[in-house]
Parts: C-alpha cells; structure tokens; sequence
C-alpha cells in the first residue's frame, strides 16, 4: 500500500516473544501480530524498545521483520526499527528492513559518542539518502542521551528527509511547540507520541497518533482513546485514558530492589501478554531479570480490574 502521510492512529511497538532459550518465538509473533490487527491497530513498529531490539542479534532481528511482513501482508504499514550506535550500522540494518519488505524505518540520534546537531542531521540524511523508504526520527534521549533538537527536526521535515517523529522524550512542552511550527511548515509530517500516559492531551495538542507499549497488553482501548479524540468526544477520551493509565500500573509489578524499570515494565507487558494467551512464553532477553511469581500475580491483579481477564 501507499505509505500514508501522515500515518496516524495507534501504532504499537511490538513486543518480540522469545523461547526459554532466547530464540525468536515466530508463532507467538504471529499470534500477536494478529491480535494487534484484529483490535483496529493502524501500523505496527517492530524492533523498538519494547521489542528489545538492543537485546537482538542481526539475525534475529531478520526474522522478526521477516516473519511480521509475511504475517500483516500488507494490512497496515510495518515500521522497522533500524537502531544502532553509528551511521554505516544503521545503513546495515536499513538495508535489511528494505529487503524484508519493511514499510519505512525507524532510527534515533546516533549514540555512544556525543554528537553535534548538525551531525545529526547528517546521519538520518545519510540513512534517508542510503535507503528508499520513509524514515521516522525516534526521539528518545533516555536511551540515546540526545534529545533531538526541534530546529533539527523542522529542517530535516521541510526537506522531506523525515517523513515523521516517534517522540519519546517525555518533553510536552517541547513537543506542543514542535506541533505548532509543524503546523506552519510541514503539515504532512507525522507526530506519534510515545507518551502513552498523556495521548489525550498529545491528541488535542496536534499529534496524528500513539506508539504505546502498552497497546501489547490492551491496543483496543488506544484505538477507543484515539477514535474518540477524532470525534472530539474529549470527555470519552479523558475516560479512556484514565483507565488505559490505571492498568500502566503493572509496569511497576517488579521488585525495584532486584531489578531495574525497563525489565519490569518489559517483563510486565510480556507477562499479561502470556496471561492472555498471546505469547507461549514470557521471557524476556538476558540480562533483564524476569519476573518472579509475586510480581506475575501483580500483574493478572492489574488485568482482572481492567476487565481484561
């Protein structure tokens, strides 16, 4: 299909299931991927955070991107997360998105070494120049410790570079003036907020839609959220999102004095995944400590009062 510009609704990042020997699980993939469809998802992002991408190796990421062409055939669009250190390695990844059959791709500031902005800028015209699909910026400095300049951001969407943003900055703020220069200067470019506690509000303000991580666990109620904000229905929207940021708190279900956020919250949403019959397994990649039997009973407590159980 035509890549849509902008993309919007709900999009979620999609969660990689794994065998208890750290192998890519493909049928609870595809499982998965079909519940995603079948709840109104409007794209998918695989190799995100929350589809442990930094965990991955590059064979594995093959086949996840491989097996979730082949599964949403052309359904809605599928974003391929591409996201790595440098320029040259992220072409890499690029180039197998491309020959996956990837829709576009998604890739961060460059990391490990501090970059200048106009560096920046250089890398994704480098990754947009060395692969023929629309790529997504993925603002999030609490991974990549740059948080991507707005001028960088409007240049980058005025020159077509960009076809849109994945904004996870956690800056409203920031992204409320960003939408409003969009407005003025790019109007067919993409916002997603990744904010998933805040999406009515994102909404209002001008986004064209959500990337939660915790659509995984309950995509249906983003697509609610986010179909009553096109109606401007905001007190149904208000509604929804209060009850979508009730059930985020099973990403606190891990003990903080034996593991850190990112492997509760992880191990949280593949947890109610498994609890939901959506994956065989609910591991997630070493070294993330997985959840202990207390922490998974805190997590069905968050499903049954959701009404998910």
């Amino acid at each position: 299909m035509p890549f849509p510009a902008p993309l919007r609704g709900v999009v979620p990042p999609v969660l990689t299931p794994l065998t208890p020997a750290g192998e890519v699980d493909t049928a609870s993939l595809r499982r998965l991927l079909e519940h995603l469809l079948a709840s109104g998802a409007h794209g998918l992002f695989l190799l995100g955070s929350s589809g442990e991408a930094a965990y991955l190796t590059d064979a594995q990421r093959r086949t996840v991107l491989e097996t979730a062409v082949d599964a949403v055939a052309g359904r809605v669009p599928v974003l391929a997360g591409v996201i790595e250190a440098t320029t040259p390695r992220v072409l890499e990844r690029a180039a197998d998105a491309v020959r996956a059959g990837a829709d576009a791709l998604v890739a961060t500031a460059p990391f490990y070494a501090r970059t200048h902005p106009a560096e920046i800028a250089d890398h994704f015209r480098r990754v947009r120049a060395g692969a023929d699909r629309p790529l997504f910026a993925y603002d999030i400095p609490v991974a990549v410790h740059t948080k991507l300049p707005r001028d960088v951001l409007l240049g980058l969407a005025a020159d077509a570079t960009l076809a849109g943003l994945k904004d996870s900055s956690g800056d409203e703020g920031s992204l409320r003036r960003l939408l409003l220069a969009l407005r003025r200067t790019a109007p067919g470019f993409t916002v997603l907020t990744g904010s998933e506690l805040t999406v009515d509000g994102a909404l209002l303000a001008g986004a064209d839609g959500v990337v939660p991580g915790l659509g995984n666990v309950d995509a249906a109620g983003y697509v609610r959220l986010y179909e009553a904000a096109r109606a401007e229905d905001w007190k149904a929207a208000r509604a929804e999102q209060d009850r979508l940021a009730a059930l985020f708190a099973l990403t606190e279900a891990g003990d903080p004095a034996r593991m850190g956020a990112n492997s509760s919250a992880l191990g949280a949403f593949k947890a109610a995944a498994h609890l939901l019959g959506l994956l065989d397994c609910p591991a997630t990649a070493a070294p993330q400590v997985p959840l202990d039997e207390a922490a998974v009973a805190r997590v069905r407590d968050r499903l049954r009062e959701a009404d998910l159980l």
